[in-house]
Parts: structure tokens; sequence; C-alpha cells
């Protein structure tokens, strides 16, 4: 017997309230309270019924405010970031929930494009949904080292993670498939003399880091441990010990730990010879140098270590005056490769959205690209260049590292107050009319 018959209610009803969640069948203990409330006004029933997939889905205001669909697909979508646009450290802004809300009722595609990082995606889509009440999942999101995930020609190499709170980082890369991750960490509580500073931290850090996986002994390079590459996942917590690390990794024989290149210095070579003898490639996953924390000001972000190992680096090399340049690959916004990755995430979500209704894809003209950072979100909406010929448009709210008032660099196509305002502008620029109420 079909649902509708046997609830006693109309196809509308249905179509509306129940079909657009698709989750899983309903059991007994569903069908009694919603037999009870399917005949009471919309916004009375949206309170009671909770579909059992996980998370609680959005269903218990977006009556009130979110529009029908309109009848046409959708060929903009958008990306937003999220701390300073959705959310103000851990906590919901408070028109985010509406926007995103509103935009799922209209089956306008959106992903969440973050430099952030150091948690699993699913565990990541996971917090999102409850703090956002939105239903979010891994195809809608793409954070900071995110792309990491398909690089699988190091996947059974020795790797370095740094970042990220204890070891949860080197979990998320073995999630992604790495399978010999090391650590700072590990390093220091095997050999705790490459950094003396951090003595008073060792019982901290032998709570959760591993024995190496081979032993650090320069007299036998051979057997001794190497690294095949550095990944620097999130913020680092230890700044000192993770530059230690890093510098010694960069300045050794093919990634030995524990050697020093001959080659170092040598002016006859690219580089001066720094980096020119088999050491790893150097990843940074987030170029942020400041992000929008509880306190009131802006905070150091992954970028401020960067560009401090940067220094570092330089007054061990000489530097770009002596010639020598720091070889890395620095991903996340505003850098067209995380842009790149996106945009195919997109555009895969957004297929999948029209196909489930029926929908012709046709091509997607434009998105919407909405920060709190002009250095990040905005220069890499600015400066993105489509593969796929779609035109990004950059939207910066002032909600977050942004300070009202200023002018920002680079410029923007539009400053509005908050994340519902940047939805408000975008549908109203696309002439997008819904059969209910628009923003």
């Amino acid at each position: 017997m079909l649902l509708e018959e046997m609830l006693k209610i109309d196809r509308r009803v249905l179509r509306q309230v129940i079909l657009p969640y698709r989750c899983v069948a309903l059991d007994a203990e569903d069908i009694i309270p919603l037999q009870r409330t399917l005949r009471r006004p919309t916004a009375m029933y949206a309170t009671k019924l909770l579909p059992r997939c996980g998370y609680r889905l959005p269903l218990r205001r977006a009556f009130q405010t979110a529009a029908a669909p309109n009848s046409r697909a959708s060929d903009f979508a958008f990306a937003f970031d999220i701390d300073g646009v959705l959310l103000r450290s851990s906590d919901a802004l408070p028109r985010a929930r509406k926007a995103l809300t509103y935009l799922q009722t209209q089956r306008i595609p959106f992903i969440l494009l973050t430099n952030g990082g150091g948690k699993h995606e699913s565990e990541r889509v996971a917090e999102l949904s409850s703090k956002l009440d939105v239903a979010i999942d891994t195809s809608m999101f793409v954070q900071s080292h995110t792309p990491f995930a398909d690089m699988n020609d190091l996947k059974d190499k020795t790797v370095m993670v740094v970042g990220g709170v204890e070891d949860k980082c080197r979990r998320v890369a073995e999630a992604y498939g790495f399978k010999n991750v090391v650590t700072p960490g590990d390093i220091l509580v095997a050999h705790p003399e490459v950094w003396p500073f951090s003595q008073q931290l060792l019982s901290y850090y032998k709570t959760f880091t591993r024995p190496l996986p081979a032993p650090i002994d320069a007299t036998t390079p051979s057997t001794s441990l190497r690294i095949d590459a550095v990944f620097v996942y999130n913020d680092p917590r230890d700044w000192g010990l993770d530059a230690q690390i890093i510098k010694d990794v960069l300045l050794s024989e093919r990634g030995i730990i524990g050697t020093l290149s001959k080659k170092n210095g040598n002016p006859a070579l690219e580089n001066r010879g720094y980096q020119q003898d088999g050491q790893p490639p150097l990843y940074f996953s987030n170029p942020d140098l400041l992000w929008a924390a509880k306190y009131h000001l802006p905070r150091l972000g992954q970028g401020g270590f960067r560009e401090a190992f940067e220094g570092i680096w330089a007054a061990i090399t000489g530097g770009e005056a002596q010639g020598v340049k720091l070889q890395k690959v620095v991903m996340g916004k505003p850098h067209q490769p995380t842009y790149e990755f996106a945009e195919k995430r997109l555009i895969a979500h957004r297929h999948n959205i029209m196909q489930r209704y029926g929908s012709p894809s046709g091509h997607l003209k434009r998105v919407y690209m909405v920060g709190d950072n002009p250095a990040s979100d905005i220069a890499g909406g600015n400066d993105y260049r489509s593969p796929y010929g779609t035109d990004w448009a950059s939207v910066l709210v002032e909600t977050g590292v942004y300070q009202k008032g200023t002018k920002p660099t680079p410029q923007p196509r539009n400053i509005v107050g908050d994340v519902w305002d940047a939805v408000s502008w975008a549908v109203a620029q696309e002439n997008w009319v819904s059969s209910a109420n628009t923003p």
C-alpha cells in the first residue's frame, strides 16, 4: 500500500514534507505521530517530524522561512567558507541556517569550501549538520587537506604529518589511505634531544605518539628513517618542535633524518643546492595568515606558521638575497588547485541533485564564492579561472575577518552584512523567482 494511502494524506503534503528528505523507511513509532500531525498546518507538524537518518534534518523552521522550489533548474550555485560566514568559532551565526535551508528547498546547489581542517570529512560534516541544523554530507564539503586524499603515489611511502590536535591528523591521513605516517611528536618521544625545549611536554606526547617505523641513525643511513613527503594538515600546536623537524628533513640527504646534505649551499647548483638532494616535497594545506576565532581580534593560523618557517629558512640559507627559495606547495584558498578540486566536487553534487529531481543539468554558469577573508576567499574567487568556463563571483560578508568600513583588497563583487544577505543578493542577480516567498 502506498504511504500516502496508509496515512490518508494527500500527495501534495507527502511530496513537500517527506520525499525531499529520502532517508530510511518509517517504522511504526514514526507513523503514529505522523498520523496525528500531518492534518495540522505545516508549520506545526514540521516541528514533530524527525526522519531517522543520522542527523536531525532542517524541518523545524524550514517551512516558515523557505520558499517553494522554482520550476526551473538552477544554473548557478554557491561555495561558502565556514569560519566567519556560517560559524563564529564553534557557534552558528544567526542567519546561517536560514540561508542554507532556503537553498536546499530551492534545489540550488552549494558546497562548503574551507581552509579549516584537522578532522576527517565525515566527522566534520556531522558536527556542522548538528551546529547548523542542516543536512550536510561529504559530497558537499571540501576542507584544506581534502585534496591530499587523491595523492595515491605517496600512500605506500613514509610521510610526516604536522599539525592538529594530538594525532588526529595522522588518523585522517590513514583514513585517506596513507599506510606509514609519522609525526614530529613520534620523533620527539623517541629522541628527546632533537628539541630540548619541549621536554615539559613529553608526558603529554607519550599519550598519543607511536614508535617510529625505523630507527634514526645517521651512521647507517640505509636503514635509518626516511621521510618521503611532509604534509602540514592543520595549524601546528608546537611551532618550535614542528619547525625544527621540518628544517632537519629539508636539509637532509634524501629525507633521511639525522643526515645533512653535502649539496646545501653549493652555488653551482640550482637554489644553491638546497632541496636538490632528493629531499621530500613540502605541502601546506592552508595559507590563511589570520582566522576568526572567539576572541574579538583575528588569530594567527597555519599561514602564520608558514611565514615564520620561511623566515627561519631564509636566515639559515641566505634566502632570496642569496638566490634561495623555500620550495613548497601551498594548497587551500586562494590557490587554483583547490578551486579546481572544489569545482569538480560542486559539479558532481549539482548533477546528483538534478538527477534526483529529473531536471536537466545543463551548464553551470556561475558560482557565488561567499567568504569573510579578502586574502583567501575573495582573492581566490576573483583569480580562479574555471576550466569549464564558469564565472566565479566573490561576495564578502562582515561577520568574520573583514573589518566593516575598511576597504578590502582585493575588491569583491559585493560586500554584504551576512550570509543571508549574500544569498538574497545573489538570487536577485539571477532573477530567481520561486512560487512562494523569496529571500
